[in-house]
């Protein structure tokens, strides 16, 4: 399936023994050249000689983002500072920011990852990539272009916003593909359909990054854009930025590029692995990262591994979409709530929009008390509105355990954003 940019790998039993090579490189490699890793190996009594098998990850001790913003402003370094031929920076806005930076090998792995994205998605070098995504220090907007140019396509650098703009080239410039987060991209549905301009355009992929998506969202695009596929691309700053794996046209999961790093997924609470198929923390290790290398990295994302063979053919192993964080999570009444699962709750709903808000109050009585805010569909009336608060209450109750009220609105109503949409709102305060 892959023939331009295909796995370092051949068949699935030589995974193992590629991974093992790639992590003994990665421990010597920060062990000699990081001081910070040096340090945190030899505090948990492991050094490079110790792995000899993929056993021993368990072995290594954890990093996680607090270890970036604490060593400021290159932190966890393992090349001479000439090395470094670029910086990016996560779009966090709390403390200080965590800066990655990168050696031109670690330039040309990632593109050439994101370029094995584009092939996955079935483009060709006469595709048009439109990319509505932020640039500067933010990985998406360079990952997305050079992933692109690599790959041989046309690339229309738009970023994001400037919705007459992006109208403007989608129909001028026979825009093919459209690559943007989730919210911009049903932002650009919702604004071709005010147009009336589906018609005149000629979209006919769309790559969704850098946010959590929801069935309900992706098929409102697909119907507004008239596209039959929508990819679901994962992004994480640390580890490169997004193009680190691709959904397929099969819409099975996410095929993830296990010869460029390691993926455990574990439970966020003991950091012991999750059984196959449950919920658990992504946690990354690379195998050739120069620059900042990554020794069991807390991502926080939170998805389940998907087992079994998918019906594309790709032998590179496949996660779930991004169901929420961990440090997201929130407590109502005794259970422990993670967006992902409200989004796969609502997304089986008939008769509802794609976007909702989910609004936690304590109240004068002391209890916790849930409003769940959805968009009805459009074109819906209200006389169907007690009908849905009752579906969509049920399914809260069922799916999460929780009890809600909930209220519906206007299809159009909720906010939209170019960038990423906040859609549970914890307004308690003990």
């Amino acid at each position: 399936m892959l023939k331009r940019f295909p796995p370092k790998y051949a068949y699935p039993e030589e995974l193992e023994p590629f991974q093992l090579k790639g992590l003994q490189w990665t421990v010597s490699h920060a062990w000699r050249n990081s001081p910070f890793y040096r340090k945190r190996l030899d505090m948990a009594g492991v050094a490079p000689g110790d792995i000899r098998t993929l056993a021993d990850l368990s072995r290594l001790p954890f990093t996680a983002a607090e270890d970036l913003r604490d060593n400021y402003p290159l932190p966890l370094l393992s090349v001479e500072p000439k090395e470094i031929v670029r910086i990016h920076s996560s779009s966090g806005t709390t403390g200080k920011r965590k800066i990655l930076c990168y050696t031109q090998k670690d330039i040309d792995d990632w593109l050439c990852m994101f370029a094995r994205c584009y092939e996955m998605a079935g483009l060709s070098r006469e595709d048009r990539v439109q990319i509505c995504v932020g640039y500067g220090l933010w990985t998406a907007g360079a990952g997305f272009q050079w992933g692109a140019e690599r790959f041989g396509a046309m690339t229309i650098p738009a970023g994001p916003g400037n919705l007459d703009l992006q109208c403007t080239f989608l129909q001028d410039l026979r825009t093919t593909v459209l690559c943007c987060t989730a919210s911009m991209g049903l932002l650009m549905a919702e604004e071709v359909h005010t147009r009336r301009i589906r018609d005149k355009i000629h979209l006919r992929k769309v790559i969704l990054g850098a946010e959590r998506t929801s069935d309900a969202m992706i098929a409102t695009i697909k119907d507004l854009l008239g596209v039959e596929e929508v990819y679901d691309i994962p992004g994480l700053t640390e580890l490169y930025g997004p193009g680190t794996g691709l959904s397929c046209r099969h819409e099975t999961g996410i095929h993830y590029w296990a010869d460029y790093y390691i993926l455990e997924i574990l439970d966020p609470e003991t950091l012991s692995p999750v059984a196959p198929g449950e919920i658990g923390e992504m946690v990354y290790t690379t195998l050739g990262k120069e620059a900042v290398p990554l020794i069991r990295y807390r991502s926080r994302d939170l998805t389940r591994l998907v087992e079994g063979d998918c019906p594309c053919g790709c032998i590179l192993p496949r996660h779930d979409k991004i169901l929420g964080r961990s440090d997201d999570m929130v407590v109502f009444r005794g259970v422990n709530i993670y967006p992902g699962q409200a989004d796969e709750t609502l997304s089986k709903i008939e008769g509802i929009g794609s976007e909702y808000q989910i609004l936690i109050e304590h109240g004068e009585d002391g209890k916790d008390y849930m409003t769940v805010k959805v968009e009805r569909a459009n074109q819906l009336n209200e006389g169907y509105d007690a009908a849905l608060a009752r579906t969509i209450a049920g399914g809260m109750k069922r799916n999460l355990m929780v009890s809600c009220a909930v209220e519906i609105v206007p299809y159009g109503s909720l906010p939209r954003s170019e960038r990423k949409t906040k859609r549970i709102f914890d307004n308690r305060r003990y």
